[in-house]
Parts: C-alpha cells; sequence; structure tokens
C-alpha cells in the first residue's frame, strides 16, 4: 500500500477490546484513522451489557474509555450488524486493515440431562436481561423459590447477588423499569450456588466475593465441611495472593453463625451437577455428586449423590463467541484461530485481518487482560503494514456515503453523548445517576433523532 498516506483502519466490535486496539494504534505514533463498527446503538460492549448493575466501580472504566474516543483520529459507527449491513469485502474496500473485537455474549453448553427444562436458563441470557439489552424479552420468570447457579466465577457471583437482592436494593442503580418491576416480584429466597472443586479452585475475585456479604438482606453460607485442602490447594494458595484472599473470607464465613437476614445465599464446593430434574416439563430439583481432592487440586468423584430442592438453575459456566461470517471459526474453543492476532485460515495468515480480546483468546481473564492482547495485535499489524494490499477506497467519506445509500441508521460518537444525556436525565428526577433506555427505537430516537 502507499505508505504516505494515512493508514485507514476497521476495528468490528466497540468493547473494551476494540477501543483498547484503537488507543494501542494512536499510541504508536503511526498516522492512523480508525472507524470503530459496533452492532449496538451505545458502545462499550459487556461493560453496558454484561456488568452488574450493582457494580459502578467497574462501569467507571467507561471513564478511560470515553478519553481513547473522544481523539480525533477515531469515529464511532454504531448501530451496524456485520455480516448484514456492512461485509468483510466491503471493509476490504474501505480500510488497510481490520481488527475483530466482537466478545463472547453467549452461553457455553453443559451436557447433563435436564439442560433444556423449563426454568434452566443460562446465565448470560439473565446478564442481558438485567442489563437492559435491547435484543432479548422484557421479562424474566422470577417465580422459583429456591435456585441453583451452577459455577464459581464471578458471573456465577453476580447472577447469584442480583437473584438474592430485593428488587428496591437495585432500584438505586441504572435498572430500566421492565427489570425493576421484575425483580421486585421476584420470589427467590434462597440461592444455592455449586462449584465442583474446593474453595482454593474458585475462580471469584475477592473484592467480588466479600461484596456478598454487604447486603443487608442476604445471608452468606459456608458448610464448614467444605472447607478442604490438598497439596495442589495449598500450593495454589502460597503461589496467589488473590486465591489465598478468597480462600480465607471462605474460611471465615464456615465457622461464623448463621445470621437473620431474609434471604440465604448458599456457596457449595465438592458437588458437581449430575442432572437436573425435573417433572411435566418443569425443573424440580438438581442433582449433584459429591467430589473429593485427589491431591494435585483437581477432584475426583466419590459416587455419593445428593438431591437440592430447586425450581430453577442457572448455569454460569463460561461465555462463548459466535461464529463471525468469512471468517474461520474454532467451534470448540469459540475463537477465530490467530497466532498473536494474525488471523490464521488452515495455517496461513488471512491478509490484513486480525482479532483481539475474547474472540482471540477465549472469554478468560479481567477487563484490564485485553489491554496486553490489544498491544500484540496492534504490534503485528503495523509490522505488516507495509505489506497490505491498500484499500480501494480508503477516503473517510467512501464508508458513510456507503452506508447512507444502504440506508442503514447508523449512529455516531456525538450520539452517544446525546443519549448519555437522556439518560442522566431519566434518572434525575428519582436521585439516580442514570436510567438505561432498553429500545433500540428508543436508543436511536435519543441519539441520532434524525435517522429515527
Amino acid at each position: 500500500m502507499d505508505t504516505s498516506r494515512t493508514l485507514r483502519v476497521a476495528i468490528v466490535g466497540a468493547g473494551p477490546a476494540g477501543i483498547y486496539a484503537a488507543d494501542a494504534l494512536m499510541k504508536s505514533d503511526t498516522d492512523v484513522s480508525i472507524d470503530l463498527f459496533e452492532r449496538m446503538p451505545a458502545p462499550f460492549g459487556l461493560i453496558r451489557y454484561g456488568v452488574a448493575p450493582d457494580h459502578p466501580r467497574i462501569k467507571g472504566i467507561i471513564t478511560a474509555l470515553h478519553k481513547v474516543l473522544d481523539k480525533p483520529q477515531v469515529r464511532l459507527l454504531g448501530n451496524i450488524d456485520y455480516g448484514t449491513d456492512i461485509t468483510l469485502a466491503d471493509l476490504r474496500r474501505f480500510y488497510d486493515a481490520v481488527i475483530f473485537s466482537t466478545g463472547a455474549n453467549a452461553d457455553r453448553a453443559l451436557n447433563i440431562p435436564g439442560i433444556d427444562l423449563d426454568g434452566s436458563y443460562g446465565a448470560a441470557d439473565f446478564v442481558s436481561w438485567y442489563d437492559g439489552h435491547p435484543d432479548v424479552p422484557r421479562t424474566w420468570p422470577l417465580d422459583a423459590e429456591k435456585v441453583a447457579v451452577l459455577g464459581v466465577g464471578n458471573v456465577a457471583l453476580d447472577v447469584a447477588r442480583v437473584l438474592a437482592k430485593t428488587g428496591d436494593e437495585l432500584l438505586p442503580t441504572e435498572i430500566p423499569a421492565n427489570v425493576y418491576e421484575g425483580l421486585k416480584a421476584n420470589k427467590a429466597v434462597e440461592v444455592h450456588v455449586f462449584g465442583r472443586r474446593g474453595p482454593a479452585q474458585a475462580k471469584f475475585t475477592p473484592l467480588e466475593l466479600r461484596e456478598l456479604d454487604h447486603s443487608p438482606n442476604i445471608e452468606v453460607i459456608v458448610a464448614p465441611e467444605d472447607i478442604d485442602y490438598d497439596e495442589g490447594s495449598e500450593a495454589a494458595r502460597r503461589g496467589s495472593k488473590q486465591v489465598d484472599m478468597v480462600a480465607n473470607t471462605l474460611q471465615d464465613w464456615a465457622i461464623r453463625d448463621v445470621g437473620d437476614r431474609p434471604h440465604k445465599l448458599f456457596l457449595h464446593f465438592f458437588e458437581s451437577p449430575t442432572e437436573i430434574l425435573g417433572d411435566n416439563g418443569k425443573v424440580v430439583g438438581l442433582r449433584t455428586e459429591r467430589t473429593e481432592l485427589d491431591g494435585t487440586g483437581n477432584v475426583r468423584g466419590t459416587g455419593k449423590y445428593n438431591q437440592w430442592d430447586v425450581q430453577a438453575v442457572y448455569r454460569a459456566v463460561g461465555y462463548l463467541s459466535q461464529n463471525i461470517k468469512a471468517l474461520p471459526f474454532d467451534e470448540q474453543a469459540g475463537t477465530i484461530p490467530n497466532e498473536a492476532g494474525r488471523v490464521q485460515d488452515n495455517g496461513a495468515h488471512v491478509p490484513a485481518t486480525y482479532v483481539t480480546g475474547w474472540i482471540k483468546r477465549g472469554p478468560v481473564g479481567l477487563i484490564g487482560h485485553t489491554k496486553g492482547d490489544a498491544n500484540e495485535t496492534v504490534a503485528c499489524l503495523l509490522e505488516d503494514a507495509p505489506n497490505f494490499d491498500g484499500a480501494t477506497e480508503p477516503t473517510e467519506q467512501a464508508v458513510i456515503d456507503f452506508l447512507e445509500s444502504k440506508q442503514v441508521p447508523f449512529t455516531t460518537w456525538d450520539g452517544w453523548y446525546r443519549l448519555d444525556a437522556h439518560e442522566r436525565s431519566l434518572g434525575e428526577p428519582e436521585g439516580r445517576e442514570r436510567v438505561k433506555v432498553v429500545e433500540r427505537h428508543d436508543m436511536l430516537k435519543a441519539s441520532e433523532p434524525d435517522k429515527a
């Protein structure tokens, strides 16, 4: 390509991974112009639609992301569905390189009998509902008094905490009216979280775990017999301050007296789910096999089974990325095959095509880990740039003309400021920071009134 002109890069996905990639490109001292394409009318990806509403601390990351999107070298083009509104062939016309940072928003499968019963849910779907995602139903069935959550990661804790809190407790957050009404009618008084392994293998962060105990309505209960460590577990504690802090918190909870807060949240370890029990197509219970440590930190089954009286089961066993049109995809890993961010198809690098974030390495790690991903991917892109074929229509206006010719009602960064101000104005009369707008049309009307 002509290296004397500005390098044009498209980034598909405007969550943290995509925005960090834009930031890395701008910090590289390369003359670059970046367009961030986003399927939703608003940016920020899983921070807006994956972080629990009672976690404003994590949502504070948006402040740092704002600074990146405020820079003149980057544009936001939202409400654009890759594969429908714009294809990879289209992007190649307008950009010298494309980075995919589409994240992961589906639930990983759990293949046990009864998983398809009425009352068995994926955590990702529930999170999308309480986070006001426009593409999910507006109501959620919350008529179970006793609920099981499968998994011992932060998403499992989020789901358990939201189920165990009252609607009024969550009202000061940004939850929309339909979510408040749903949570206000929630009948859950017992939430059971199940982990297959022990306390030293839990994937909670210490802060997330301790937050469970801050609610005036939630009594957190850990059974003393679930506090067990083998040589592998002790090594994990010595090797990680976080693992040790989690283990210490769980130990403290296991030896204290049970209090009288109205909702009970049980954290169970060494219980491997084997079957969701049903009657007339509905969940009526959960069967687990008791496990034991094998010396390495892993567990084996004991052949002893427990049955739990629950009427709903949420699986929080990991997220999974979606297949992306026109690109190779590893169905098992849920990632696009790549080497250091360079997309690989049958071992060969797909020219000028890159990945970053969860679609690159799988849905593991915290939001901050995607910065290292972005730096690695961008370094490869810049190394390859002299050999790019180059866009045939690299002007910034060309892609705008294309979207307008297709009558795609795309949103912009200025539009986000308008939507942001609108959501804050909705919260102001109630003394809340904001109330999230749910309907896609209403988001569009607030951000780009001339296109709605």
